[in-house]
């Protein structure tokens, strides 16, 4: 039987999923990695959007491309790194916020304001989990850690866009 499958944490760690799965080290954060996971990916939207000036259309085409990388790489680099990591669903594995925070910001136009928005809804759904979300983190490995936060993200998503029809 081997040391993962014991509960005991592997000693080798498969780097490229690692870096994926923290974010390039944004989950290794404290206190809270998952909002520090979530704050940079908004940081990282931000600088995107800022920073490049992109039309609207291409800010969206961007986004969607790093959402599809989150959740194509995410999955798996979660599923390594809970085995290597002998833990169920890391605190450290943060691709998953990464991935809903930045549903969360789909169709939105850049502004601070937005991004706290967005930022701030994300974390309520992400921290509570309401129906189905939480049950969605019974899907097996990386599966869980990952879809319960896209499912968070799209509760977000919704509000986030009604609340920007109002303010």
């Amino acid at each position: 039987m081997s040391s993962v499958a014991a509960g005991t944490p592997a000693t080798h760690k498969t780097l490229w999923a690692w870096t994926v799965a923290t974010f390039f080290g944004a989950g290794l954060g404290k206190p809270g990695p998952g909002t520090w996971g979530s704050a940079a990916a908004v940081l990282l939207w931000a600088a995107v959007a800022a920073g490049l000036h992109p039309a609207p259309a291409l800010l969206l085409i961007i986004l969607c491309c790093g959402i599809a990388l989150s959740l194509l790489l995410g999955v798996p680099a979660a599923t390594i790194v809970a085995r290597e990591s002998g833990r169920e669903d890391p605190g450290f594995v943060v691709i998953d916020e990464v991935a809903g925070q930045w549903i969360t910001l789909l169709l939105c136009p850049f502004s601070w304001k937005n991004a706290l928005i967005g930022f701030v809804l994300f974390r309520l759904f992400d921290i509570t989990k309401p129906f189905p979300v939480r049950r969605i983190e019974r899907l097996p490995a990386g599966w869980g850690i990952v879809f319960d936060d896209v499912g968070a993200g799209l509760y977000a998503w919704g509000i986030a866009s009604l609340v920007r029809l109002w303010i």
